[in-house]
């Protein structure tokens, strides 16, 4: 049997837990799923890192954002926030229900029909030793909100091992891991550039590996670069620029040169551990799938900025999954508060007056 509703939201971060929290402040009610914890994509993000924007910008649905010592807040304080918004609410958030499948109804020629299938799949548990396929649900939906985010696939380097090589990882895991071991990063952004400063100070052997000859201080927190640069030059972390890896060895990495140099093209730095800090993609299969317009090399939905709806009637989106692969971030969850509001007063059919952030801004459908 199919289900109808009239909003489903795929993505509970924390424009989606806002747009969900603002449509039912209105009345409307939206099944809500993820298909993994809520804030899925801070779940694999080191432990105790810390936010760029400070918390009064990633405040959700009016609902005031306490840190412990009044600075910028961490991973932790962010969870424990989404997760009490969401209770506040009362938000009935499926977590670990996974969108497999959704098409559109190409015969749905009322305003309240259905233009939207979609297949749902509960996430078996981590303890689930079942070898069952877990269970499927079909729902149509008249309108569809994607806040699904963009940081789902690991930027490859093209290397062979980097996914397959046990000490080889895009992820960082808890800096205690590194302790004592010798660890090369590659990558000159924020993840690489925290990362090396982190598991230096928890008595790691840190080399960074950048493609670059320099950092790009726009790239970068800005209270962590001189940290880093006179971590470098008092030697305490290892800086080879204008590398990039060739292979990966146990216990070493071979580095590639991309200038010419007396001591030759190729040379060996230790790795107990190899972290490939290099960006994430979006995984761009639903808006392939429900046919939604992509621009630029980013490839990035587009939509009407008044009220966030795609190319595609009843289709919306929202929160950084309207960045696309961003190469050059310019959408945060501070750039993002906009999109649930517009999305909220669309559907409840009210005019759609909000500014635009200072920045952010995106082309139109």
């Amino acid at each position: 049997m199919e289900k109808t509703e009239n909003i489903v939201i795929v993505g509970a971060g924390p424009i989606g837990i806002e747009t969900a929290a603002l449509l039912k402040r209105r009345g409307l009610h939206a099944r809500h799923i993820d298909a993994g914890p809520i804030a899925a994509t801070l779940d694999w993000w080191a432990p105790g890192t810390k936010f760029f924007s400070s918390p009064e910008r990633l405040e959700i649905a009016g609902v005031p954002l306490v840190t412990r010592d009044q600075e910028k807040a961490t991973r932790e304080e962010y969870m424990a926030y989404l997760r009490a918004v969401a209770a506040q609410f009362k938000l009935p958030i499926e977590t670990y229900t996974k969108l497999v499948d959704a098409e559109r109804i190409e015969d749905s020629n009322t305003p309240d029909a259905p233009r939207f299938r979609l297949k749902l799949q509960r996430q078996p548990a981590p303890t689930d030793s079942t070898p069952d396929s877990p269970p499927t649900e079909t729902v149509l939906a008249t309108n569809l909100i994607l806040a699904t985010g963009n940081m789902d696939l690991p930027r490859l380097i093209g290397v062979e091992g980097e996914t397959t090589t046990p000490w080889v990882s895009h992820y960082l895991k808890d800096p205690h891991h590194y302790y004592a071991k010798s660890v090369l990063i590659v990558g000159g952004k924020n993840s690489a550039v925290e990362a090396a400063i982190r598991l230096y100070r928890v008595g790691a052997k840190v080399a960074l590996s950048y493609r670059r000859d320099r950092f790009d201080p726009e790239r970068i927190k800005y209270w962590l670069l001189p940290e880093l640069e006179w971590l470098i030059e008092k030697g305490r972390i290892v800086f080879h620029p204008e590398t990039v890896p060739k292979t990966f060895e146990p216990g070493a990495t071979t580095l590639k040169r991309l200038r010419p140099h007396p001591e030759g093209e190729y040379f060996k730095t230790a790795s107990d551990f190899v972290l490939l800090l290099t960006g994430y993609d979006q995984d761009k299969t639903l808006f392939e799938k429900l046919g939604v317009d992509l621009s630029g090399e980013e490839q990035r939905p587009l939509f009407n900025r008044e009220t966030m709806q795609t190319s595609i009637e009843g289709l919306f989106v929202a929160g950084t999954a309207t960045g696309g692969s961003q190469k050059r971030a310019k959408v945060f969850i501070e750039t993002s508060h906009v999109h649930a509001q517009r999305i909220a007063a669309t559907l409840a059919g009210e005019q759609t007056n909000t500014p635009d952030p200072e920045y952010g801004r995106l082309e139109e459908a």
